[in-house]
């Protein structure tokens, strides 16, 4: 894929269309392209993940359980797995597996750090997404609780 249209599907993400054009060009620049098979293991379940990885063309089956059962969720292009091993060192969630031949972009967590020492006034912006995107889920999460609290009287 060219550099501009790997530049253009960056862009289109929550987090990663925050970083400047010039960023997103850093970050195309050094990420790495992968090549699946139909049935190739992207990664396990609890491996150490060291960046995210972006689905550019086929779909990719994520299995929590890494049981072989069907999957609860399936990556499509467009879809950026591991977006939290971009900013931490975090263990994968799912087992991934290529339903098809599929294409992915790896973004190193080094290089994410690299590109926002470059651009520090995006990193306060993604820190404040990031915050965000946390409280929003910290208020989801205390709705269901206290919905299945109200459940139980």
């Amino acid at each position: 894929m060219a550099l501009e249209q790997d530049i253009e599907v960056m862009s289109v993400q929550p987090i990663l269309g925050l970083l400047p054009r010039e960023g997103l060009r850093l970050l195309a620049f050094a990420a790495e392209t992968r090549f699946l098979r139909t049935g190739d293991v992207l990664f396990r379940k609890g491996d150490l993940a060291d960046g995210a990885y972006l689905v550019i063309t086929g779909s990719i089956a994520l299995d929590p359980r890494d049981d072989g059962s069907p999957a609860d969720q399936i990556a499509t292009p467009g879809f950026l797995l591991g977006e939290t091993a971009l900013f931490a060192e975090v263990g994968r969630p799912a087992t991934a597996v290529a339903r098809e031949t599929t294409t992915v972009m790896k973004i190193a967590r080094s290089v994410m750090n690299r590109v926002l020492g470059e651009f520090p006034e995006t990193a306060a912006v993604l820190h404040r997404a990031i915050s965000e995107r946390v409280m929003a889920l910290s208020d989801d999460l205390a709705r269901v609780r206290h919905q299945i609290t109200a459940a139980g009287d």
